[in-house]
């Protein structure tokens, strides 16, 4: 059997990012960390080669939160790469902008809920 969810090459990186994340992943992080909402979140989480903000494993929802290197047409590209990936393996793909978090964070968490 294939492993594809956080494959052992990857585990620095995971880590490195979980240490170093942005302001706005550590905000969402401090809503969804816990089961606060019922459901289980992992972060900085692999899947194939790519490492996902979050990921619910129970809803197969991937949450990816864009600072404004996303917006870029290779970036955008890149996103829509992963997103395709993702899909493939009937995995669900939410979107955020750093400013959707700065700005509305509770809108963000009952997005997410009602998905």
């Amino acid at each position: 059997m294939i492993t594809i969810y956080n494959i052992k090459k990857f585990f620095e990186r995971r880590k490195e990012l979980r240490n170093n994340c942005t302001p706005q992943e550590t905000l969402l992080w401090s809503k969804l960390k816990n089961s606060q909402t019922g459901l289980k979140f992992r972060r900085q989480h692999s899947i194939g080669g790519y490492i996902a903000d979050f990921y619910c494993p129970s809803k197969r929802l991937v949450i990816e939160i864009d600072g404004s290197q996303h917006f870029t047409k290779d970036s955008q590209e890149y996103d829509e790469i992963r997103t395709n990936f993702f899909e493939g393996l009937d995995i669900e793909v939410l979107r955020f902008t750093n400013a959707e978090i700065n700005t509305n964070i509770d809108g963000v968490v009952q997005k997410i809920m009602m998905f």
